[in-house]
């Protein structure tokens, strides 16, 4: 249609292209469209004149100017983009040059398409030099955004850079980390799937194959995508696929049934209606372009008189198509209708019963981004060739003006049109919004396309999507199905990937011991503190139980027992011995060490009592310098009995005064004098490093010991050392003394009581060294308790036995009896 300004439209009305022959002696035919035509794309270049029409009859909008469009077909095809490209730079074309006007009718300002990206682009590098706005309506790939190679491209449709960040936030909202992908081999699908790959690898998603094929491959290649989708393990397919392209991969899928398979598709074929015959794909998920509503647009496409149909070759293709009929010269009108004279088509045709896309307004996504283009460049006219003036606008239609002005003013356009609002930034592109789609059964088994939800990009992040309807999955599932390379390592597990796998594909390994997960596909295990231990799911970390020698456990009962029952023993038998004081055998064996051995031998039973219960820091002093001293008290009385016993011997020779000089004032100070030196080295330890309470937490892994660290360990073995030496030196002495003439010789007694002293201690070293925990502590109280009752039963018991049921031999001359064993 002729006009004062001229807009360009592309439309991929057919899908073949004729294949020329080329024989090199002849001039190749012209390129033409072949096969049956898209309904749905005739739907968009009649909307294109449906809103030229509109801005025509607009008293707001470029008043007193006419649009005129050039509209082609471009067979989805770039070759045939390439010489509609040409055309449109060519500048005059004849058949919209009348006579002698002189208006700029021919001269094209701006394009509307083309629907596909690959058409796009290779028509936005022939008529980007030239300053040509290209408006596309439909033509998503990303790389269209780059104002560098592609200065002059504008599109009303949202980047496929948007659709496939939202993709992949889909498959992540619904927990798939495993997923097929196939794309179109085309500049749509190349650089859409790149996009998609790119943020599904920022949300850990992992793609198993990644096939792309066009629907001018070999039938062979077609059967290898298929094949590679019925033969993988993935249930969700990702297709970034144009409608053609998608429909010949479906065809071939239904010919042999796969495994059920969710699909996830992009706009260009997932909200196509000729898509929901693939009833086998039902539950399919996608974005859609947001349903939109046209006043007038309904009747303008009903609007088909014989006449238009008739004039239009490629209205009456559509016509012939839809009816299954042909038109001949011989029909002849009545009323809306045609009817037909010929022998296969006497029927009345009305097409507002036509159940077609191109009759089709209930969604209008796509055709409102038609509408929104044609307007945006008639606004981008209108700034550039009128003016207010006293709330007037005057337009000039002689202006002379060229498409570079055009483009500029594209760029500032800012409107809005039916409430829906127009404007680009600084890529050509506008605000990106989806509608969420999903392919449902309807109650009579057919397939329809249910908007279930929207994405908006321009909301905060994890706040895009908005799902307010149930969807129905494939194979009418209401739970959503899983897909992923290995199930969720559950907590107290942690993920360990498998050799030569994407990182979606691990195993689960339980935690090592002492650390703990407590989330869902943790990659690593963390350590428990110090104190703490994990359960035996590994997913917690409790505290770890105290351990020690208490006085209710078993052990502990037992160990105090025999301490308090070895301390009664020694009083008891002091209570004998001082109840006999008088007697022979009890004045006969020094009856004032005597007592203080049997108080010294009271001291170390009652101190291993402070070896049980829980350390702290005055009872971990308490108890070994209480030991040492008592111990040091008891061997010093001990080696004084033995003493006084070999001076006694030597006393006795001719001249002999030796007992003068171990009285019993001597005895007192050697006691004292050996017990001082073991207090000294106590002080000393006490004072420069003390034992103190800590909690052993490497002995066992599981529980903690309380225990008494010794502080300063020289010191320790400094006291047991000076034990064994003093214990040593009367066991030596009781040794000389032993085989002395006399009935009752004590350094018998004493050399068995130091014999089993020393062999107490000496197995003590070992065993205290090696045994761990709470036994360290019982080793030690065995030890005192074992060695104490050693010298207390070798030393005192024959004593009592004689006292309490030999009286007869408690006697003076039955102890100077020599010939008493």
């Amino acid at each position: 249609m002729d006009g004062d300004y001229i807009i360009g439209g592309v439309f991929a009305i057919h899908y073949n292209m004729q294949a020329g022959t080329h024989n090199y002696t002849t001039m190749p035919e012209p390129l033409r469209c072949t096969g049956r035509i898209e309904p749905r794309q005739l739907h968009f270049s009649r909307a294109m004149i449906f809103a030229i029409e509109e801005i025509n009859n607009s008293t707001k909008l470029l008043p007193g100017i006419r649009l005129g469009y050039q509209i082609h077909d471009s067979c989805a095809s770039v070759p045939m983009a390439l010489k509609v490209a040409f055309q449109f730079t060519n500048g005059l074309d004849q058949d919209f040059y009348t006579g002698d006007n002189c208006s700029q009718s021919g001269i094209v300002m701006a394009v509307v398409g083309e629907s596909g990206s690959g058409q796009s682009i290779a028509m936005s590098r022939i008529i980007g030099p030239f300053k040509i706005p290209l408006v596309s309506h439909f033509a998503t790939c990303a790389c269209l955004s780059n104002k560098q190679q592609y200065p002059s491209f504008f599109r009303t449709i949202p980047s496929d850079q948007f659709q496939a960040e939202a993709l992949a936030k889909l498959v992540k909202q619904f927990g798939w980390t495993w997923i097929g992908a196939v794309r179109s081999d085309s500049d749509y699908g190349n650089y859409g799937m790149a996009s998609f790959l790119n943020a599904a690898q920022k949300e850990g998603i992992c793609v198993e194959y990644s096939e792309s094929f066009y629907r001018t491959h070999p039938r062979s290649r077609i059967q290898k995508v298929a094949d590679v989708v019925r033969r993988s393990t993935a249930m969700v397919v990702v297709a970034f696929v144009s409608f053609g392209d998608m429909k010949i991969l479906m065809e071939e899928l239904s010919l042999v049934p796969s495994p059920p398979r969710q699909w996830i598709g992009s706009e260009a074929w997932v909200t196509h209606p000729d898509m929901l015959k693939f009833t086998f794909c039902a539950g399919a998920i996608g974005f859609g372009i947001p349903r939109s509503v046209i006043p007038g647009l309904r009747d303008f496409l009903l609007d088909l008189s014989p006449t238009k149909v008739a004039a239009s070759p490629v209205l009456t293709e559509f016509w012939e198509d839809a009816f299954n009929c042909s038109l001949e010269k011989s029909e002849y009108i009545i009323s809306s209708y045609i009817v037909h004279s010929t022998c296969s088509c006497i029927i009345f045709e009305d097409i507002k019963k036509l159940q077609s896309p191109y009759t089709d307004t209930s969604q209008l996504g796509i055709t409102n981004m038609v509408y929104k283009a044609v307007y945006a460049i008639a606004h981008a006219i209108h700034n550039a060739v009128c003016q207010e003036t006293n709330s007037t606008t005057q337009c000039d239609k002689l202006s002379r003006i060229d498409s570079k002005q055009i483009l500029t003013q594209l760029k500032k356009v800012n409107f809005s049109q039916n409430g829906y609002h127009v404007s680009f930034d600084a890529n050509g592109d506008p605000v990106a919004m989806y509608e969420l789609v999903n392919w449902q059964k309807s109650s009579s088994g057919s397939i329809e396309l249910v908007t279930v939800g929207y994405y908006d990009a321009s909301l905060p992040v994890g706040q895009e999507f908005h799902i307010y309807k149930n969807l129905t999955w494939v194979e009418g599932r209401t739970q959503v199905p899983v897909s992923v390379c290995s199930d969720s390592c559950p907590p107290g597990t942690h993920k360990v990937l498998q050799k030569g796998k994407p990182i979606c594909c691990y195993d689960c390994i339980p935690c090592p011991e002492g650390e703990i997960s407590n989330a869902t596909d943790s990659t690593d295990c963390l350590p428990c503190p110090k104190e703490f231990w994990p359960n035996t799911e590994r997913d917690t970390c409790f505290p770890k139980p105290v351990e020690f020698l208490s006085f209710s456990e078993v052990l502990g009962i037992i160990l105090a027992t025999f301490s308090i029952g070895g301390a009664c023993l020694a009083v008891i038998t002091a209570t004998v011995f001082f109840h006999h004081r008088t007697s022979p055998i009890v004045r006969a064996n020094n009856s004032e060490l005597s007592f203080l051995l049997l108080f010294s031998l009271t001291l170390c039973f009652l101190c291993s009592l402070t070896f049980i219960g829980a350390p702290s820091e005055w009872s971990c002093m308490l108890r070994h310098t209480a030991f040492g001293i008592t111990f040091v008290l008891c061997i010093s009385c001990v080696l004084g009995k033995t003493i006084v016993v070999l001076m006694a011997f030597k006393a006795t020779l001719p001249g002999s005064n030796v007992m003068k000089w171990f009285g019993p004032p001597q005895q007192r100070m050697t006691v004292v004098s050996f017990t001082f030196i073991q207090v000294l080295i106590c002080t000393v330890w006490l004072v420069r490093s003390p034992p103190f309470p800590m909690k052993n937490l490497t002995t066992y892994k599981k529980i903690i010991i309380l225990e008494c660290a010794l502080g300063s360990s020289v010191a320790f073995w400094a006291v047991l050392g000076y034990i064994g030496l003093l214990a040593v030196f009367c066991f030596v002495l009781a040794v000389l003394a032993r085989k002395l003439p006399d009935n009752f010789n004590e350094a018998k007694f004493i050399t068995f009581s130091m014999l089993i002293f020393c062999a107490v201690w000496i197995t003590f070293i070992p065993a205290y060294v090696s045994s761990p925990g709470k036994f360290t502590v019982a080793v030690e109280i065995f030890a005192i308790l074992a060695s104490s009752f050693g010298l207390i039963l070798c030393i005192f018991a024959p004593k009592c036995f004689i006292i309490l049921f030999k009286p007869e031999k408690n006697t003076k001359k039955h102890l100077m009896n020599k010939n008493y064993c």
